[in-house]
């Protein structure tokens, strides 16, 4: 009833395989098995890459057979159960072993010759813990039972499965690297497909609280039922929920057997329409000859990274029914893979090829690469043999006189050598029985990819070693993927929409995660790829553009000659300088004159040469900032300023003396002197000189770049050094300034046709409200601005102190001759 590989030998192992799955619906074209075990017609499909594990048996037993130092005086055979899908076809396939007859007979066994000392099955964990219960209640020697399957922690459990032993490596690391996948990938919305047993929820467990660290958030959660009726019923149900998400990437995790639905739920063809991301346990390139591809084009799906056995290509390539013709498995599987159909439409195997091979099938019928499951019944196998091995090989040391069937081992008696077995295979893996002692698994990351002509590869793009030095542990290469049909570029899967160069992603406030807005990058921040976390600095001698997706240099600038601003002040300075200039000539000339001689000659040619050199040292300002002009800039407009304020104050001070000494026997005389003005002059410059020694002594001005004053500008400028000694200077200039306007105020009225009080009044005026609004002016602005507010307070003050003391004088001396005469002055005072 049940297929089998039979091979005579002394000892046999039994081995529980899917080969056939249940199908209820016939299709059309594919090969159909009837059998009938329980007088119920019932229809087999051939499951056909799952022949390379009884291959694999085969490959392994006959290897042994053949070494010389494992095993030698004992022949090995095997027999290949199927295990189908379900729990019923499980048990019974077992009970047939157990009892040697295909109606089996609980509690006997009919065989004879044939010796069985161990079970390798489970290919799912589910299958596993079917045999176990069952064998497990036999003290017949036929209970060790090595489960080859997904490895589970369910099944670690000694006191409930005392005489299993788990032969597939740990995948607990597993969701870590699905997780390290999406954020790889930026998928954020991700769907999570997984069987509805113990095994999936576990998964989720894990797959959740690591996505969670990831800020990925799980857009469905669907739980593919085990049982085989439920799988009929839920094919129109789960499928169109999964489709009709909107996250493009969907995690499946499940053994091949508990996800064959998702081949036969016949989607129709949606390209690129989702990314599938498959688990170690499923086979994705596993289906039916009558399921298309197509869906699962462009996928991703992690497998055990193996080793590769030697021999066992070049033993499948000779592989051939012809070469065994009592293998009527071999040959069942020959027919419905090749379709070897007569005339009239029967299987027949005379019409076959004679040249085909296994080699020549396609990877969904069967692949030459050895599968991590055929791997792990590889080692399966030479784990039963060494433990085998040890135990003969004590017996005949403490009894040698025992042989035959007499030395033969009972299966219990393996246990206390299968628990401790260690042992190289042929591919130099070092492979342990003691669970504990058992590696993680690692991974290589394939890509599902079908050619124009239907031809289907896996190519690897990536690695996954769980155990590597960070940085190393995972590798991606995605320049090699292929996304599908019309993909070209990683596809999206974000439950928001993605955020253009420019704009950042942040989480809405009461929102999950995943749900993100997307928000301008702050001033002076770029972002140059969509859906960036976080905007980026530009360098301090970059700005952003409008758009805020580029970083361009920002243009260095100052007050320069060659500018429209520069070269007009420099204009109206040197203007201003000429004129006054002008001016000292003037009374330079007409130095003999009763006007130019009343007021002091030498405090005003002291006076207009100090205002030249005002208007002069504007032009320190105008030019890129060195460290020569940033020293001279305000030190020396301080000082000439205070010259030419101390010498309008000694002007009023000897204004208000000489009208003083007219009075009869008054002891001022003595200070009407030309020596005294020039004390005025001098004391009060020299104070302001000490001030500006100090301020360069202590912290003078530099040159200085202003990065941020002005978007995309770099201002280069004179940083002052000490504010303090800046506005000290300052303000001991408006000391004297606010001095001299007191002064000319209160001498504005005195009696004489020469008196300048009056006119030194109205300049001071003009002088203190300019450098009044100066200040608060100053200090508002920035940059190249400052510099402007700068020369022109100093441009129009000293033009108020020139027009309103030496215009009016000018005026007499040029135009009006005739009252710069004593007499003409007499006339005016009798008048």
């Amino acid at each position: 009833i049940s297929p089998s590989f039979s091979r005579d030998g002394d000892l046999m192992i039994g081995s529980f395989l899917p080969l056939y799955a249940v199908k209820v619906n016939n299709v059309t074209g594919a090969a159909v098995f009837t059998r009938q075990p329980n007088k119920d017609c019932r229809s087999y499909q051939w499951l056909h890459k799952n022949f390379q594990e009884g291959m694999t048996i085969r490959f392994a037993v006959e290897e042994i057979n053949r070494d010389p130092v494992l095993l030698p005086n004992v022949s090995l055979g095997f027999q290949v159960y199927n295990a189908y899908h379900s729990d019923e076809r499980t048990l019974e396939s077992s009970l047939q072993w157990l009892t040697g007859e295909s109606q089996p007979v609980p509690n006997y066994s009919c065989r004879e010759q044939e010796k069985s000392v161990a079970v390798i099955g489970g290919a799912t964990s589910a299958l596993s813990v079917q045999m176990g219960t069952l064998l497990e209640l036999y003290n017949f020697p036929q209970v060790g039972d090595l489960s080859f399957g997904p490895f589970d922690p369910i099944l670690t459990d000694k006191v409930q499965f005392p005489s299993l032993y788990q032969m597939a490596p740990k995948d607990s690391s597993l969701p870590q690297g699905v997780a390290r996948l999406l954020a790889y990938f930026k998928w954020t919305w991700v769907g999570l497909v997984t069987t509805d047993d113990l095994r999936g929820e576990e998964f989720l467990r894990e797959m959740t609280g690591r996505m969670e660290k990831y800020g990925i958030c799980a857009a469905f959660t669907e739980k593919i039922p085990v049982s085989e009726r439920i799988h009929e019923e839920s094919k129109v149900t789960f499928m169109p929920r999964i489709m009709a998400s909107s996250a493009r990437a969907v995690v499946i995790h499940g053994d091949t057997d508990s996800l064959m639905v998702l081949r036969h739920s016949q989607l129709p063809f949606l390209p690129t329409y989702k990314i599938w991301i498959a688990t170690s346990h499923w086979d994705i390139t596993m289906r039916p000859k009558y399921v298309d591809n197509y869906n699962f084009y462009g996928a991703l799906t992690f497998t055990h990274l193996t080793s590769e056995v030697p021999g066992f290509k070049s033993f499948l390539r000779t592989v051939h029914p012809s070469k065994d013709p009592k293998d009527t498995v071999l040959r069942d599987f020959w027919l419905s893979a090749f379709q070897c159909q007569s005339k009239s439409k029967n299987l027949d195997l005379e019409q076959c090829t004679p040249n085909e091979t296994l080699e020549s099938l396609p990877i969904y019928l069967f692949d030459m690469t050895m599968s991590g499951l055929s791997y792990t019944i590889y080692n399966a196998v030479y784990a039963v043999a060494w433990a085998l091995h040890e135990e003969l090989l004590r017996k005949s040391e403490t009894a040698p006189e025992e042989a035959g069937e007499s030395g033969v081992p009972h299966p219990w008696q393996l246990h206390s050598f299968l628990k401790d077995i260690q042992f190289h295979n042929s591919a130099g893996d070092q492979v342990f029985m003691d669970e504990k002692r058992r590696s993680e698994a690692q991974y290589d990351i394939r890509n599902y990819v079908t050619s124009l002509n239907d031809t289907e590869f896996l190519v690897k793009v990536g690695q996954f070693l769980p155990n590597t030095q960070p940085g190393q542990d995972f590798i991606m290469h995605e320049e090699d993927i292929n996304w599908g049909w019309l993909d070209t570029k990683i596809p999206h899967s974000v439950c928001s929409a993605s955020c253009a160069p420019g704009y950042r992603k942040i989480t809405k406030e009461g929102e999950r995660i995943s749900v993100l807005s997307c928000h301008s990058c702050p001033e002076g921040e770029i972002s140059k790829q969509t859906d960036m976390d976080q905007c980026a600095k530009c360098p301090e001698d970059e700005y952003p553009n409008k758009e805020r997706d580029h970083c361009f240099p920002k243009v260095v600038t100052f007050l320069d000659f060659t500018g429209s601003l520069g070269t007009a002040l420099t204009f109206v300075a040197a203007s201003f300088s000429l004129l006054t200039a002008l001016v000292l000539w003037v009374f330079v000339k007409f130095r003999d004159t009763p006007i130019v001689k009343a007021n002091n000659r030498a405090l005003s040619y002291t006076l207009l040469v100090s205002l030249s050199f005002c208007f002069l040292c504007s032009l320190l300002f105008i030019g890129r900032p060195t460290a020569a002009t940033c020293l001279l800039r305000q030190t020396t407009f301080g000082v000439v300023f205070t010259v030419a304020v101390a010498c309008i104050l000694a002007k009023t001070i000897m204004v208000v003396l000489a009208f003083r000494v007219t009075r009869p026997g008054s002891s001022i005389r003595v200070w009407v002197q030309a020596r005294v003005s020039n004390c005025i002059v001098l004391v009060c410059s020299g104070i302001q000189v000490m001030l500006c020694g100090f301020w360069l002594g202590t912290s003078p001005p530099f040159p200085d770049m202003d990065l941020h004053s002005e978007p995309g500008h770099i201002i280069i400028q004179c940083n002052e050094g000490s504010d303090i000694a800046f506005y000290c200077v300052l303000g001991y200039m408006g000391f004297l300034a606010l001095g001299s306007f007191t002064v000319a105020f209160l001498a504005r009225s005195l009696p004489d046709t020469f008196n300048e009080a009056k006119f030194i009044t109205f300049s001071m005026l003009v002088f203190c409200s300019v450098w009044v609004s100066f200040l608060p002016t100053y200090q508002s602005t920035k940059g190249q601005a400052m510099v402007v507010v700068e020369i022109f307070s100093i441009l129009a003050s000293g033009a108020g102190l020139l027009g309103c003391i030496f215009l009016p004088k000018c005026y007499v001396i040029l135009l009006r001759p005739d009252r710069n005469v004593l007499a003409g002055m007499k006339r005016k005072v009798n008048s």
